[in-house]
């Protein structure tokens, strides 16, 4: 639970310990849960979670369990948007280093959205309109964000949405994707080579914040991506995504 801060509501500390438990707790919890994980009176809980589901904040499943509801993902979609507007300097900062598009993309349920963006000066470039949803299993930032994830959940995801195959090099298996996931948390970065479109490379790191799950990437021709410039951008990107954490945990603060 987290602790009071001089001048803070307790009720709305409490209400957002509720919040966080469930959250923490992959989005679904037991009243008697709840109280373990808060540490909040049982009486308290009641009050507090029976006006988060008026709300829409809460929802009460039919085994009486409470789940995260759905007023909470618009905040979410704008949360993310605003601060997609708010890396701009930093992906600025990829473009004019390596000269091809830099991107800020999360997990929306079980696909990739882009939520920040700034393109190339290169006439020929790669264009993501922002709130576009792409498949995860082939795209870098898709990597990034599901080596994030337990293995089980991973599947579980994949089984959802399966793997078609976009173009030849696309992964269409669930255990070599896992197996390459496993090379991208060791490494601490991930690429697709004409994995959703031929001739396009995309580079992506993990932005490593508790609070937020985020991927930053650059994405560009192959003619251009070589590994000169793929050296020079696993670097770059994994700064870029320190920078972007450090954000993240400061406005949470």
């Amino acid at each position: 639970m987290a602790e009071n801060k001089p001048g803070g509501v307790q009720s709305v500390t409490r209400a957002l310990d509720i919040l966080e438990a469930i959250d923490g707790a992959g989005g679904e919890l037991a009243l008697i849960d709840i109280a373990a994980a808060s540490g909040l009176p049982t009486p308290t809980i009641h009050r507090l979670v029976r006006t988060l589901v008026d709300r829409g904040y809460l929802r009460q499943l039919p085994d009486r369990r409470y789940a995260l509801g759905s007023r909470l993902i618009p905040l979410g979609s704008t949360a993310l948007t605003a601060f997609g507007s708010r890396s701009t300097p930093e992906l600025r900062r990829l473009v004019s280093e390596l000269g091809e598009t830099a991107n800020l993309a999360t997990l929306d349920g079980d696909q990739v959205v882009y939520v920040g963006q700034v393109p190339s000066p290169h006439a020929m470039r790669m264009f993501t309109d922002l709130g576009r949803h792409v498949p995860a299993h082939c795209r870098a930032t898709g990597k990034a964000l599901l080596s994030q994830l337990p293995d089980e959940q991973i599947r579980t995801i994949l089984r959802r949405t399966g793997m078609p195959a976009f173009t030849p090099r696309t992964i269409t298996s669930p255990d070599e994707l896992l197996t390459q996931l496993a090379t991208v948390r060791e490494r601490g970065w991930a690429v697709d080579e004409g994995e959703l479109e031929e001739g396009v490379v995309c580079l992506a790191v993990p932005v490593p914040s508790s609070i937020a799950s985020l991927a930053v990437s650059i994405s560009g021709p192959a003619v251009r991506v070589d590994e000169r410039v793929r050296a020079r951008a696993v670097p770059l990107l994994t700064k870029v995504a320190a920078d972007l954490a450090a954000q993240l945990d400061v406005a949470s603060a």
